[in-house]
């Protein structure tokens, strides 16, 4: 697969492996490749389906703002998996993807299997707080169009929940960097707009409706990130809640080991029930 077209917005789509299909939903300034070592380890015992999420990668920058919603995201995702033959899928998503992949589980149940969720956020409670959010998301996207991708990424490493990345290995951050400056402006700007939290419809009273097996993952450096996902794992029923000491933001780059042998055993579950 590659190159799939729904509602005239083109989707990258590649796939490796065989049996149970698990689809990776990448982060803000990610692509498909982001899980680089793990979707090799994961292609081992499934089908992984890797995608570059809407302005990002080799996907297509919507014509408006909306097309990049969560929402509609992850209605494409349940038309590329059904309509490809792909689906139910496992579904593990990061941060933006996290946050989509909630929302395919909670409007679309029947395309997936489990979950697995690492720093997700079921979106911003109020109203006041979404304003400002999108105020925010808007000034960043104006800062990006104007000054570049090279100073917006300056910036963006700056914010104090990536402060734990400091610490990854020279090579590692050096790779993480290039992925991010791999971006375009327009691209971006659309993600932040139409993805952002505060364009989010919040998911917070969907919860207790998936009945996914979920396990949420997120990192003790994380404060802000672990509380937003013990908010998650207790409104998901039965989900489980694992928080990686020595981990931020990025566990799967921050202890890359820890969190794939959570998200491996985890997925696995099934394959021996």
């Amino acid at each position: 697969m590659s190159g799939i077209v729904v509602d005239d917005l083109r989707w990258e789509v590649r796939s490796h492996g065989a049996g149970v299909p698990l689809l990776l939903l990448h982060g803000f300034m990610g692509r498909g490749s982001s899980f680089g070592r793990h979707a090799s380890a994961f292609a081992q015992w499934f089908r992984v389906v890797v995608v570059d999420l809407p302005g990002h990668g080799r996907s297509g920058i919507p014509p408006d703002f909306a097309r990049a919603s969560v929402e509609r995201t992850a209605d494409d995702l349940a038309t590329i998996l059904d309509r490809d033959g792909v689906g139910p899928a496992h579904v593990l998503g990061y941060s933006l993807g996290a946050r989509v992949a909630l929302r395919l589980a909670a409007f679309h149940p029947r395309m997936v299997r489990r979950l697995v969720l690492e720093s997700p956020s079921a979106g911003i409670p109020t109203e006041r707080e979404r304003r400002a959010r999108r105020a925010a998301d808007a000034a960043r996207a104006d800062r990006l169009e104007r000054d570049g991708i090279a100073a917006f990424v300056d910036e963006w490493e700056r914010e104090p929940v990536f402060a734990s990345q400091t610490a990854l290995q020279p090579e590692r951050a050096a790779r993480l960097r290039a992925e991010r400056l791999d971006n375009r402006p327009a691209g971006l700007a659309a993600s932040l707009h139409g993805a952002g939290q505060g364009s989010m419809e919040p998911l917070h009273d969907r919860l207790a409706a998936i009945l996914n097996p979920t396990l949420v993952i997120a990192g003790a450096l994380d404060p802000v990130g672990w509380a937003r996902a013990e908010r998650v794992a207790a409104g998901i029923p039965g989900a489980r809640l694992e928080i990686l000491a020595g981990a931020g933001h990025t566990p799967h780059l921050e202890t890359p080991a820890a969190f794939r042998s959570l998200a491996l055993a985890f997925l696995k579950e099934e394959l021996v029930t």
